[in-house]
């Protein structure tokens, strides 16, 4: 790989995408601190969904989409790694 450029884009892109991931991690777990402060016990157990108004449902189940989506990406991620890997690998051989 002797020769290879290493772009400014190739380490911003990964940078931002992660900062844009940790921003969106910050407000929905902002937003749900409002579950926090004004949970009874009357209402029901804590976490559950019937302890929940409907606007802390929908922060709730956008947090759970959030994770799927970065599990989904981290496996993306990994393959693509592998991959690359595998490649460099066997190209040594040939």
């Amino acid at each position: 790989m002797a020769g290879s450029k290493v772009r400014f884009i190739d380490i911003l892109f990964p940078l931002a995408i992660i900062g844009a991931d940790i921003f969106v991690y910050i407000i929905l777990g902002v937003l749900q601190m409002g579950y926090d402060d004004h949970w009874d016990i009357s209402k029901g157990e804590y976490g559950s969904l019937k302890s929940m108004s409907r606007i802390q449902i929908v922060f709730y189940l956008a947090l759970q989409l959030w994770n799927l989506i970065n599990i989904i990406g981290i496996i993306f991620l990994g393959r693509n790694i592998f991959k690359r890997l595998n490649y460099i690998s066997w190209t040594k051989y040939f």
